[in-house]
């Protein structure tokens, strides 16, 4: 296990990695379009993740810089307690030691994974997809020359070039401690990973995000709130695939009709249920089955449903536990909706697309946590840590 760095060196790396990443903005880019030129398959939402652009560039500087400007999340007093017999007790935050991420065709995710992982004083092996190798490798490269300069280990931050078997052996037995190990991608990943870790494992990536639409419903809010998570994004995971629309909503034809035209500009599939799929640009699903399922794609599901009480057990049901959202007027209705359903994230007329790090004030995420220990949504740099017990005496025995 690497010995704790002073916070003073861990914000100098992350500072230094922010200029590097700066300097080198144009050598990533250029790497990263020739893993883009490799990639011949035909998901648009994986070659979405895997571009790198000036954008993409500005986030990773963006994010490293906020973790240098955040408060130490190591030795955080949470609790004290003076013992009758006059220990002194205190539970503080502690590192996890080393946490593993595996993730999919995103290089922006071995800066910000890796950033957040340093900063709260805990080694990272990164295992990223074969499509983004040469950017992950630009980018490790960069990590281990700040890490240098500053007099740390290169150890801190860890590049696993393993193919899938190889994945598979390190999972059941590892070659060195894990602590920790944060599968981030798709269903087929998150499940090879859960049945072959040998450790704890927090599930990130799954969405399939619902957007219920209230009798009560601000009609205009409605439409701006399903448009934009199901268009601005469709490789996220907290993109919106379900909707229902309420039975009773008032002038519901009208409103369906308009919601239909918007999402066909941008040249979404719908499917409906009975009910929906009696509009002529909707086609009818064959199975339930649909309900379940994440699409990453221009794709979206629009069903209908005749109470709050019926919305809330459909999305528990059928939802990935990331996000839902209830557009309504009716305070009463939305507090019912957002106490009782089952995700990690519930909105009241705004969009799913929120689910993040950055947009919910943590900065950046490590990963959207779907499982509800030890931290649902995202897990950002102050749930990277467990914590211990500091018991001080002087000769106390029971």
């Amino acid at each position: 296990m690497n010995t704790l760095l002073s916070i003073e060196t861990r914000n100098a790396v992350l500072l230094k990695m922010a200029m590097l990443l700066e300097q080198e903005r144009q050598a990533i880019i250029d790497i990263n379009k020739v893993d883009l030129e490799s990639y011949n398959g035909e998901d648009i939402s994986m070659y979405d993740r895997l571009k790198v652009d000036d954008s993409k560039v500005d986030e990773m500087i963006k994010a490293v810089t906020h973790l240098a400007s955040q408060e130490d999340p190591v030795g955080v007093e949470r609790f004290s307690f003076k013992h009758d017999n006059g220990m002194q007790v205190y539970n503080k935050t502690a590192s996890f030691g080393t946490v593993l991420i595996i993730y999919e065709s995103r290089p922006d995710v071995t800066v910000e994974a890796a950033g957040i992982a340093f900063k709260s004083g805990n080694k990272i092996l990164l295992k990223g997809g074969k499509e983004s190798l040469r950017s992950n490798l630009k980018i490790v490269e960069l990590w281990h020359q700040v890490l240098k300069e500053e007099g740390a280990s290169k150890d801190w931050v860890e590049y696993l070039q393993f193919d899938r078997t190889e994945t598979q052996a390190f999972l059941e037995k590892p070659t060195q401690p894990v602590d920790l190990i944060v599968p981030r991608g798709g269903e087929r990943l998150i499940a090879f990973v859960k049945e072959h870790a040998a450790c704890p494992v927090i599930v990130s990536g799954r969405g399939n995000n619902f957007v219920y639409v209230h009798k009560d419903a601000n009609k205009s809010i409605a439409l701006d709130v399903i448009i934009n998570g199901k268009t601005a994004k469709i490789s996220a995971c907290n993109a919106v695939d379900k909707v229902l629309v309420d039975s009773n909503l008032p002038d519901k034809e009208r409103f369906m009709k308009t919601l239909i035209s918007k999402l066909k500009e941008f040249n979404v599939e719908i499917l409906g249920d009975a009910q929906t799929s009696k509009f002529e640009e909707i086609n009818s699903f064959e199975s339930d089955d649909i309900w379940y399922e994440e699409f990453l794609d221009y794709k979206i599901v629009i069903g209908e449903i005749d109470s709050n009480a019926n919305a809330i057990a459909k999305i528990n049901k059928y939802s990935g536990g990331h996000s839902s959202s209830i557009i309504t007027n009716d305070e009463a209705e939305a507090k019912t909706f957002m106490e009782n359903v089952d995700t990690a994230a519930v909105y009241h007329n705004a969009s799913t697309r929120f689910t993040d790090g950055g947009q919910l004030g943590l900065g950046g995420e490590l990963a959207i946590s779907t499982d509800k220990l030890h931290q649902r949504g995202p897990i950002g740099l102050q749930h990277l840590v467990t914590n211990k017990w500091y018991v001080h005496g002087n000769g106390q025995i029971r």
